[in-house]
């Protein structure tokens, strides 16, 4: 089993796109997960899980209980270690200093030395404290269908949990997320999705090597750059021009390089081209997933078509050309992906400020047997 330090504010979304790259996920405590598998070389490419790391045991969040459980925990290592504590969002009195003081001297006494600069192994503790909320994944009440979203697990929606996990780090994710702010790509345009919700979306939407992933309304091409560089073929359209020109600029810039990105596997291929997201010129599954930002609160560029119509008509598009979805929108559409066909797996809300919250829907074609 592994444990999954997740990060930004919303543990339930970061849960969900963990699924992309383990199985079995589950939240454990605010800021933390477990899962039964983890692919580290997605791992890799996650926006908002830090590090993946070979569960060792858990107990409550104490230095006493973390003490405990390492002395008696059995370990198959040998070599050099570094111990890294961290307290989740501050929410325990537990000394991380004084953690990786007494944690290592128990390594040291069971015979491994420590190299705090280049160790073989690190040893991560981590503690949180507080309630578990619940989550993005929707269950209906079988009274009355509605849906409702419940944490991960056992767990019960407010419950109270205080976790301590020992884990040995397996894998980190990359974090150069700040060399593509919007503000600093080749082309920019105000309201560009920041590149940590795009990777996070573009996993979901199934973003991996070897995958096609369409964006039909690409804007500047920041969801494309993002899946490229996990090593996804991307695909994108737009009804505008200037954006079509700028999005190939973006994707010249951050997808052409012949190394590797920086998550280690080859960037993906890309194309481009002028288009109507009603009208795509695909064959139907011609890709794996589907990723857009609908227009937000204002009238669509393309003139023959009203707001409604375009978000409908696209998404109708895009269950014909791919099994899975995932559409950010400043409003829930999700009677119109319903009445597209869609079923609606998951559904997310990410405050961005004051006057904007963006709805994250994560979309499965609905079965016709």
């Amino acid at each position: 089993m592994y444990l999954l330090e997740l990060g930004g504010e919303d543990d339930a979304f970061a849960a969900r796109e963990a699924a992309s790259a383990a199985a079995g996920v589950q939240r454990i405590a605010p800021g933390l997960a477990v899962a039964d598998a983890v692919v580290p070389e997605r791992v890799r490419g996650l926006a908002y899980t830090h590090r993946a790391s070979d569960l060792l045991g858990r107990t409550d969040a104490s230095l006493e209980s973390a003490v405990a459980l390492l002395e008696t925990a059995p370990i198959d290592r040998e070599g050099s270690v570094a111990v890294r504590a961290t307290d989740v969002h501050g929410s325990t009195d537990v000394s991380t200093a004084r953690a990786e003081r007494e944690l290592g001297t128990i390594l040291v006494n069971r015979g491994f030395s420590v190299d705090l600069e280049e160790p073989d192994h690190v040893l991560r503790a981590t503690f949180s404290e507080g309630q578990l909320e619940g989550g993005g994944t929707l269950e209906a009440d079988e009274e009355t269908g509605d849906l409702f979203a419940h944490p991960d697990g056992d767990a019960s929606p407010g419950e109270r949990v205080s976790v301590c996990a020992l884990g040995w780090l397996a894998a980190e994710s990359v974090r150069d997320f700040g060399d593509r702010a919007p503000t600093d790509k080749p082309f920019f345009q105000p309201g560009s999705m920041d590149p940590l919700l795009a990777r996070a979306v573009a996993n979901v939407a199934g973003a991996r090597p070897g995958a096609a992933i369409l964006d039909p309304m690409c804007g500047t091409g920041g969801g494309l750059v993002e899946a490229g560089l996990v090593g996804a073929d991307v695909i994108g359209t737009d009804a505008q021009e200037k954006m079509v020109r700028g999005a190939r600029e973006n994707l010249e810039h951050f997808l052409e390089p012949d190394d590797p990105s920086p998550t280690g596997v080859a960037r993906g291929d890309w194309h481009v081209a002028r288009g109507d997201a009603t009208r795509l010129p695909l064959a139907d599954d011609a890709v794996d997933g589907v990723v857009f930002d609908a227009p937000y609160g204002r009238q669509s560029k393309i003139e023959t078509h009203r707001l409604e119509d375009l978000v409908s008509g696209a998404l109708a598009e895009a269950r014909r050309v791919a099994p899975r979805a995932v559409m950010i929108a400043d409003r829930s559409w999700a009677s119109e992906a319903r009445a597209a066909g869609w079923d609606l797996e998951a559904t997310f809300e990410r405050r961005v400020h004051r006057s904007l919250t963006r709805y994250v829907l994560v979309l499965e074609r609905r079965s016709t047997a």
